[in-house]
């Protein structure tokens, strides 16, 4: 099975979705479970992972109540406010969703650089394991030695870092990145997405060589069994469409072994958040030609 381990869906509000802006209007319109089973089926993926892109508890129910309607979504990465006081009841509440499987907080867009060893921030992290629940790590580069401190300190905590810490493609730096990546990837509860790359490359003039040396430093430092394909769809479509993007990663991996080749597209994801076994096969025949 393979599964796309990143993607969005939204209902466009320009007042809920204010980072759209003029630069990255093409995203200023509804991105649905239809629009992207056409896009996963024509490149052959089966199931995929929901991330959050608000920061509300309507969003994460929005989207398991998606993830119920659509079989294909095998999972979903949702939000709740870590830092509150109502956190353990906020997750209490969610606790018989089946397909929350993670939560994430847009950790990049807060204005303190040690945000992830913010104490009130850890005592909800905390209580993730209790839960069964993962963490993704979304952030810039600059930020990537605070996840080595915040992963070390919650050693039996599941952890993905997005995007591969956004590394700075487009000013073709790799060094500093590299670095850091790797006393990350040191820590054995830290996984990581191949996600968002195109994005982070020159959304006009990128070429998939561009990227190999980035997916070299990934797979030195994690290994293929923590290392999972992600689309960001639709936010890669402001530089690549669907199977473009992901084929980035399958072509990469087209000389590596079969058994590779299957943990990064989908056997790791499957792992990593124990998604259902054959979700692909549950799904109507009508909703699979669609």
């Amino acid at each position: 099975m393979r599964i796309d381990a990143h993607q969005h869906f939204w209902r466009y509000d320009p007042r809920e979705y204010d980072w759209i802006d003029e630069s990255t209007s093409p995203l200023a319109r509804d991105f649905l479970p239809d629009h992207l089973k056409q896009e996963m089926d024509a490149a052959g993926f089966d199931s995929c992972v929901a991330v959050q892109a608000r920061q509300s508890i309507e969003e994460t129910e929005w989207l398991l109540r998606l993830a119920d309607r659509h079989l294909f979504i095998a999972g979903v990465v949702g939000w709740v406010d870590l830092r509150s006081p109502e956190v353990e009841r906020q997750l209490d509440a969610l606790a018989s969703e089946a397909k929350l499987v993670g939560v994430r907080h847009i950790v990049q867009s807060e204005p303190d650089d040690n945000f992830l060893l913010d104490p009130d921030f850890c005592r909800g992290i905390a209580l993730l394991d209790r839960f069964g629940l993962a963490f993704d790590i979304l952030i810039y580069p600059r930020r990537l030695p605070v996840a080595v401190v915040f992963a070390r300190r919650f050693e039996r905590q599941r952890f993905v870092l997005d995007h591969l810490g956004k590394p700075p493609i487009k000013a073709g730096t790799i060094g500093p990145w590299a670095r850091d990546l790797k006393r990350l990837a040191d820590c054995p509860n830290v996984c990581a997405k191949l996600s968002g790359l195109v994005t982070e490359a020159d959304w006009r003039r990128w070429s998939p060589a561009e990227l190999t040396q980035y997916l070299d430093v990934a797979f030195e430092c994690f290994g293929a069994d923590r290392l999972m394909i992600g689309s960001d769809w639709p936010v890669c479509t402001l530089a690549a469409n669907y199977t473009q993007t992901m084929s980035v990663v399958i072509d990469y991996l087209a000389n590596r072994p079969e058994a590779e080749r299957e943990a990064v597209l989908g056997g790791n994801a499957h792992r990593f958040w124990n998604l259902p076994i054959g979700a692909s096969a549950l799904i109507p025949q009508t909703e699979r030609l669609r």
